[in-house]
């Protein structure tokens, strides 16, 4: 498979702009409605989370799906009206609820408002986290802090090892990826209610440095490309680049995506959102490197002048020398 990246360099910047734009869209709308441009979960803003789960060995218990209104009406009862619930499993017998922060006796209160409408649920299974507001902050600041220092470090290690554009170029890479994951998360937070928790920072953290692999990898070959043939035209150097590697960046990622695949459907809840960002950025990164890092060092090597980095006389001239030696 040969990839005519310059010519249709158009096409893979446009699905990358839609997808960008409907998640800046979807970002706007959360901030409208939220205030924050995603769904942030417990670890970020403080307060009591629930999950409970429906005791299915008792008879008639589960005979059917929990009832989002008839929870909606409990909590209402029990002053917790904008609590954030949703109904959770195939069979819809467990729950989530995120809350203000709740003692032991308003914990109690509410477990047993909610077994008498709903049903018993199963003590073994029943999850309660409380964090407080502060220690949510110091988290969220934290988290954005490390991914700012992740991205200036790798942004300073590519000038050093490239050049200037290159860093550049890698850098709007690594941002596409980090902006479609978060707005593919905060659609996902408008439509389904998902939030994203301190484990969706470290997913970001991982696609970044995932993605600048394989950038690097292809701007190696770039430079390759360019020792041995420094008259040939940057468009044609970057293509050959990017076609030499293709098949070792489409092996390495579905090799890595396939795991989460599987944790992201047997891996429980826990996990389950922390491989699906995985899956979305590593699956981005991939994409930004071949077809856009690639393809914006190209025009703009073009556009400076610099779509041939040593003359055609010039690099005659030193293979006949190499010769002669």
């Amino acid at each position: 498979m040969k990839l005519n990246l310059i010519k249709q360099r158009s096409l893979w910047w446009g699905l990358s702009g839609a997808i960008i734009l409907a998640g800046l869209i979807a970002m706007a709308i959360s901030v409208a409605q939220l205030g924050a441009p995603l769904r942030l979960g417990l670890d970020f803003v403080g307060g009591t989370r629930l999950q409970l789960e429906r005791e299915c060995t008792q008879a008639e218990n589960c005979e059917q799906p929990i009832d989002l209104a008839v929870v909606r009406e409990v909590m209402n009862g029990q002053n917790l009206g904008n609590s954030s619930i949703q109904i959770l499993g195939k069979d819809q017998q467990a729950l989530t609820i995120r809350t203000k922060t709740l003692d032991v006796e308003e914990r109690t209160q509410l477990q047993t408002a909610l077994s008498e409408k709903i049903g018993t649920f199963d003590p073994q299974s029943a999850q309660i986290d409380t964090v407080g507001p502060t220690l949510g902050q110091q988290l969220l600041v934290s988290g954005l802090l490390a991914l700012i220092l992740a991205l200036a470090g790798i942004f300073i290690y590519l000038s050093i090892r490239f050049q200037f554009d290159y860093a550049l170029f890698a850098f709007v890479a690594l941002l596409h990826d980090v902006l479609i994951a978060i707005g593919i998360f905060s659609i996902l937070g408008l439509v389904l209610g998902v939030e994203v928790n301190s484990l969706f920072v470290v997913a970001l953290l991982t696609i970044i440095g995932f993605s600048v692999n394989d950038t690097v990898v292809i701007y190696d070959r770039v430079r390759e490309v360019i020792k041995l043939s420094p008259g040939e035209h940057i468009n044609q150097i970057v293509e050959n680049a990017v076609n030499q590697t293709l098949g070792r960046s489409i092996i390495t990622t579905l090799t890595t995506v396939l795991p989460l695949v599987a944790i992201f459907l047997f891996g429980g809840e826990t996990l389950k959102y922390f491989a699906l960002a995985l899956m979305i950025g590593f699956t981005a990164g991939a994409y930004s490197s071949i077809f856009i890092a690639s393809t914006l060092l190209a025009l703009w090597r073009t556009s400076t002048g610099k779509s041939q980095l040593l003359p055609v006389t010039e690099s005659v001239i030193e293979a006949e020398f190499s010769d002669e030696g």
